[in-house]
């Protein structure tokens, strides 16, 4: 009697592990297929109207305007958010210790500060590749569904890359 609940359970044993295989197997499977779904898909080839060059000398110089004048705010920005030190900030000027609240608003100011500069350097960093793309001749055209951009948008906003319908696909998502 012993000999068959050993076998028993040596045969539900086995089938256990052909299962837990088997799920290991499908899970497997499933990972290689979503990651095949997930892989970038094939990039379209669209045909690229190049812009003017007479269009392209005022685009670069609008973005070069707007540069200079956002890497001036960002120089002053961090100057004075990071070169002042806690003391001088407060206007204090005896070495004891400050209220906690005047601690916490001055803290508020340097962190507000420095997501300003930090918004200002990806804005820079923007318009360094519209500057590219001006040089590859892709600039004013969208890269996801090749329309042109329409000459509204890149005067409002010279720095940006897409049209209005993908920015607005994008931003939902």
């Amino acid at each position: 009697m012993k000999k068959r609940t050993v076998k028993r359970k040596a045969v539900k044993r086995k089938a256990v592990k052909r299962k837990a295989v088997k799920k290991v197997k499908v899970r497997a499977k499933k990972k290689m297929i979503a990651k095949k779904e997930q892989a970038a898909p094939k990039e379209k080839k669209f045909k690229i109207k190049k812009m003017a060059a007479k269009a392209l000398k005022k685009y670069k110089a609008l973005l070069l305007k707007e540069r200079e004048k956002i890497g001036g705010g960002l120089n002053h920005i961090t100057q004075d958010a990071l070169k002042t030190s806690q003391r001088d900030a407060s206007g204090d000027l005896s070495g004891y210790s400050f209220h906690m609240a005047d601690q916490a608003s001055d803290n508020y100011e340097v962190e507000f500060s420095l997501s300003r500069a930090s918004d200002d350097q990806d804005i820079l960093y923007l318009i360094d590749e519209a500057i590219k793309r001006i040089g590859d001749g892709t600039y004013g055209n969208c890269p996801q569904c090749g329309k042109q951009i329409p000459k509204k948008r890149l005067n409002a906003i010279p720095h940006t890359e897409l049209c209005v319908i993908c920015q607005s696909k994008n931003e939902r998502r």
